[in-house]
């Protein structure tokens, strides 16, 4: 299992380098340039020139992609954001929380719902409540995000005046008591956290109602209950951690999933988060900035699917001894 773990963190390095290298040529062949977000007309030459030679925007594009990789291979250092002239690391670390608040939140509506929901309908199949069920994952799994999202402002927000409708917290939460505060920040997260947990929530409960329909048709199940054992028992016991198997693995898919949502669910709820940074950063091609949140959006891929690696074995032993 160690050889099996070191050979897929050495092939998954070689690919994050292969798609920071990517992204880099690409986002200096694009049109546009990383100082016109603040140089004024009444700027001078020399001014922009000096800017150029502090920034190493005056060399070469392979130049710079050298450099840059040998700051970021042996210091670990993505350089300085060129529009807010900070550190890129205190740039993402700052906004890395709020981004993993939203997606593990989200991660967990979409579990409990997805599995809940499908294990019921699986126990329904074929009656009113299957069908439902699935009409309504098949509703809510068509529907953009960015539409969904602002069906929900419109309602829930505008409408109603139920939630915020944006941001992590409101303006005078710095002068609320803790559990104020908390109940602030959790009303601010419903919507964000909403939006990107029932698309993929849907998608989930479609993986879970086919594995436990697969697995309540197989021998060891109907040995159970003609042992005498109780429904509930034979279906958490011994279908449900089965069933599990196809979900685990779409949850390795899901977490790079979730960052790639959080693109467009915090740019629209303006949640302070790395999707939020990531469409700013572009549009202001601030390369390091870019190069930062590609190298976190990589290592979260290789991470989640690792996790959904070593989860699979931990769930079925066959594949522990084939790995």
């Amino acid at each position: 299992m160690l050889v099996f773990l070191a050979r897929r963190l050495f092939a998954s390095a070689l690919l994050i380098v292969g798609l920071l290298t990517l992204v880099f040529f690409v986002v200096h062949a694009a049109p546009g340039d990383p100082l016109q977000s603040y140089v004024v007309a009444e700027t001078d030459a020399a001014t922009i020139a000096t800017l150029r030679r502090q920034l190493g925007l005056d060399q070469p594009v392979p130049v710079q992609y050298v450099r840059w990789l040998r700051s970021f291979l042996f210091e670990f250092d993505f350089g300085t954001s060129i529009t807010r002239r900070q550190d890129v690391r205190s740039v993402v670390l700052e906004a890395l929380p709020h981004t993993l608040r939203l997606a593990l939140a989200a991660l967990v509506v979409r579990l409990a719902l997805g599995i809940t929901l499908g294990v019921l309908a699986a126990l329904h199949h074929g009656r009113r409540t299957d069908v439902g069920l699935g009409l309504g994952a098949l509703l809510f799994y068509s529907i953009p995000s960015f539409w969904l999202g602002l069906l929900l402002l419109l309602l829930f927000s505008w409408q109603l005046g139920w939630l915020p409708s944006g941001a992590v917290h409101s303006l005078d939460a710095d002068r609320l008591a803790w559990h104020a505060r908390w109940w602030d920040g959790l009303q601010h997260l419903a919507l964000p956290v909403i939006v990107l947990g029932l698309g993929g929530a849907a998608s989930t409960f479609r993986y879970m109602r086919a594995g436990m329909l697969d697995v309540l048709s197989q021998d060891f199940v109907r040995a159970a209950h003609a042992r005498g054992l109780r429904r509930r028992t034979v279906v958490l016991r011994h279908a449900l951690r089965n069933a599990l198997l196809p979900v685990v693995t779409q949850v390795g898919w899901s977490i790079p999933a979730l960052l790639g949502g959080a693109v467009v669910v915090e740019s629209l709820f303006s949640w302070p988060g790395l999707g939020r940074l990531t469409v700013e950063a572009i549009g202001q091609r601030d390369v390091p900035v870019i190069m930062a949140t590609t190298f976190v959006a990589g290592v979260t891929a290789v991470l989640g699917s690792l996790f959904a690696d070593v989860l699979a074995c931990w769930l079925d032993p066959r594949v522990r001894l084939e790995a």
